[in-house]
This record gives structure tokens, C-alpha cells and sequence, in this order.
């Protein structure tokens, strides 16, 4: 794998990172003093795209982490 290989799956990682910590932070948001139905709802929704957003941040995680064991260590 080149280091330009390496560079554009760290990329994916550090997007999929911030994705997934922009996500938290809006359900986070969402948690407010409005006991609602339709805010559980909308509070609810945006636990859905943090568990999306956690799978992607997962999937480009073991990407970069396969690539560096093929340069590093060969496997």
C-alpha cells in the first residue's frame, strides 16, 4: 500500500470521526427539558444517525488499521 493509500483511508478515518462526534453531539443537544412526544422522537432519530454514524467511524477505523498493519508488520 503507497503512503498515498495511507493518507486517504487516514482521511476517511478523520471525517468518519468527526461525522460521528458531530452526531453525538446533536442527539446530546436533543436531550432538553421539553419532555414531548415529539421530542422523544426527534431525540430518539438522532440516536439512529449516531449509531449510522458510529458504524461508518467503525468500518473507516479498521480500514486505516489494516492498511498500517500491511506496511508495518506485512499482514
Amino acid at each position: 500500500m503507497s503512503p498515498a493509500d495511507l493518507d486517504q483511508l487516514r482521511l476517511a478515518y478523520k471525517k468518519a470521526t468527526d461525522e460521528w462526534v458531530d452526531s453525538i453531539r446533536a442527539e446530546e443537544a436533543l436531550a432538553t427539558p421539553d419532555h414531548s412526544m415529539i421530542a422523544w422522537e426527534k431525540w430518539d432519530a438522532a440516536h439512529f444517525q449516531e449509531e449510522d454514524a458510529h458504524a461508518k467511524y467503525t468500518e473507516a477505523l479498521e480500514a486505516y488499521k489494516d492498511g498500517l498493519r500491511g506496511v508495518n508488520i506485512g499482514i
